[in-house]
């Protein structure tokens, strides 16, 4: 392995210098984001929704429990890099170090993530690359060649990391509904928590139609989460605009803001997402506060929703929509993450919610 200087270089200009843990070879751009989450690093790293995002770490000390495969929430490593303060390297612990570098995931550590943070807070969520250089002067133009080739990839970004095939995996409620899920990215632990409710899950690609869908005839209906901008995924709006009132719909991230825009509403980006456990979120349908999981960078527009759409969750940070819901549609969605991992258990109630409305 190589500890040589290395670079994240964004693509307003800015560049940070540290130390570069990894191979030659290893240069990659992406969307550079925050997570201020605690523990995690696993699961956010195979979580879908970070696909084409290099992921920066706001707790510093990183790697320093471990990795596990049973912890992934996805098949691979999505992440295009990983920054932090500090990253596990001792005699007794190098395991999460070694397993970025074997799946070609580069990493960055000892730079000011606080100085970082804090720009990507001001200014906005950017582009940007982790490079491994000589100088500042030649970080800068390795990193505008990478971004500008990663601006021309799919920009369907759920259908690129969609299941491709329809998979069905039995559930472990014999009595319990046949759930349908549209996979925009879907989360392993969203899977886990409708296969102990339900009879059965189906999982359908992004891009699956309407006559599909209704071709299983399930009770329920899920939206996944999922990477990228909702304006960009193809089909899957008209997908869920032929199904509402047909049958009980539960959106999450992703697919609450596909289920905005299925119901008439519009998306926008916002300056720098909602990214970590930590978030509060207060729940007028179940008539609660809680802690939440979030991981998404684009919002739905409160004013442009039909009067017939109830805005049920906010999130008490900057009171932007974080759950609609319209009982003439049969439909339900929040922007967080209701399955955890990480992050707090409390909104687990809306999986259960969800399967009462399909009976």
């Amino acid at each position: 392995m190589t500890h040589r200087q290395g670079f994240l270089v964004l693509e307003s200009g800015e560049t940070y210098s540290g130390l570069w843990r990894g191979k030659e070879g290893m240069d990659r751009a992406g969307e550079v984001v925050f997570n201020t989450s605690h523990s995690g690093y696993e699961e956010m790293a195979t979580d879908p929704s970070y696909f084409g995002q290099i992921l920066v770490l706001t707790a510093p000390q990183q790697g320093n429990y471990g990795e596990n495969d049973e912890w992934w929430e996805s098949s691979k490593i999505w992440i295009e890099g990983f920054v932090c303060v500090e990253m596990q390297q001792s005699e007794r612990e190098t395991s999460w170090q070694n397993k970025l570098n074997k799946h070609g995931v580069p990493i960055l550590c000892d730079i000011d993530t606080r100085q970082l943070v804090l720009l990507l807070r001001d200014r906005g969520t950017q582009m940007g690359a982790l490079v491994m250089a000589d100088s500042p002067g030649a970080a800068a133009e390795k990193a505008k060649t990478l971004i500008a080739a990663k601006k021309k990839i799919e920009r369907d970004w759920a259908y690129m990391v969609s299941r491709k095939k329809e998979e069905t995996r039995p559930g472990k409620n014999p009595r319990g509904p046949k759930i349908a899920v549209l996979d925009f990215g879907c989360k392993e632990n969203t899977l886990r928590e409708l296969v102990a409710r339900a009879s059965e899950v189906r999982i359908f690609p992004s891009r699956a139609t309407a006559a599909e869908i209704r071709a299983y005839n399930p009770d329920g209906i899920m939206l996944s989460n999922g990477p990228g901008d909702p304006l960009d995924v193809e089909v899957a709006t008209e997908t869920v605009k032929d199904l509402l009132g047909w049958r009980f719909i539960f959106g999450i991230c992703m697919g609450h803001q596909i289920l905005g825009r299925a119901m008439g509403g519009k998306t926008y980006k916002l300056k720098f997402g909602h990214r970590g456990s930590n978030h509060p979120i207060k729940d007028s349908l179940l008539n609660r506060i809680y802690m939440t999981s979030q991981n998404h960078g684009y919002a739905v527009d409160q004013d442009s929703l039909p009067k017939s759409v109830q805005v049920t969750h906010v999130n008490l940070n900057d009171h932007t929509v974080a759950g609609i819901y319209d009982p003439s549609k049969k439909a339900l969605s929040v922007q967080f993450h209701p399955e955890s991992h990480p992050g707090p258990h409390d909104a687990a109630g809306l999986f259960d919610f969800f399967v009462r409305q399909t009976q």
